[in-house]
């Protein structure tokens, strides 16, 4: 495995906790250079220093994945430092579950700028420099509600990763033969989206589901699995959920 990243520049949004950290920190320990992007610097700034005393090589900067901007500004930091990037792990989401009755529109809306809109940010960001390097590897995080809507009360957020699946084939039909596309679509991870509900039934209702939840490197290793294939084979994508869930 440690041949397949070692030495790869990857940026992962959506890094300071779950999903992200444990993928920073175990690409980091197989030798891979790992650019972390957030909104909480405190938080990554801990991570990297973990990563740095266990011999790792990390960095870090502040990104907010809802302004364009910030993940051009996460690219050209990747690129600044380490002069490349192979990977790019879109990661950052939000799931706010709640009945499309309550009307929560202001969620609706989070949610189709992180889950989405962040996506295509990060797309936008690295496709360029992946075209010129003739090489890249777009990672993004779906979910199993990408794969059957999660209803009632996540209709709206699987519409989101409903999203990330289309987008993601599209993109790997569009821009495939150098770069290649993977979509990870999870079931229930231990991680904090699972607080990012606050219609209060609909949370109780969440977090009694999420007690089945597997670790959040139970993801990374799936991701690293796909960075580690040869350039040539580009696994599309991976479906993990705990055992004992049946959606």
């Amino acid at each position: 495995m440690k041949a397949g990243i070692e030495g790869k520049v990857v940026v992962i949004t959506g890094a300071s906790s779950g999903l992200g950290e444990a993928t920073a920190r175990h690409l980091a320990a197989l030798g891979a250079k790992v650019v972390l992007g957030a909104r909480r610097l405190d938080k990554m700034t801990a991570i990297v220093e973990d990563i740095r005393a266990d011999g790792g090589v990390a960095s870090a900067l502040v990104t907010d994945v809802t302004r364009r901007a910030d993940l051009d500004a996460l690219v050209a930091h990747a690129v600044a430092v380490f002069g490349r990037v192979d990977v790019m792990i879109n990661n950052a989401g939000l799931m706010a579950i709640s009945p499309i009755s309550e009307l929560r529109v202001e969620e609706w809306d989070s949610m189709i700028d992180i889950n989405i809109k962040g996506v295509l940010y990060g797309v936008a960001a690295a496709l360029p420099l992946f075209q010129a390097q003739k090489s890249g590897h777009f990672i993004n995080i779906s979910s199993v509600a990408g794969i059957k809507v999660f209803s009632p009360g996540g209709s709206v957020y699987s519409g989101t990763k409903y999203a990330v699946r289309a987008i993601s084939d599209g993109l790997r039909h569009e821009v495939g033969g150098d770069i290649r596309t993977t979509t990870i679509e999870p079931g229930a991870v231990d991680s904090e989206l699972k607080y990012g509900t606050s219609h209060q039934s609909s949370s109780e209702a969440v977090l009694n589901f999420y007690q089945q939840a597997i670790p959040a490197a139970s993801v990374a290793r799936a991701i690293a699995y796909a960075i580690e294939q040869p350039a040539d084979v580009d696994i599309n994508e991976i479906v993990l959920r705990p055992t004992s869930q049946d959606f």
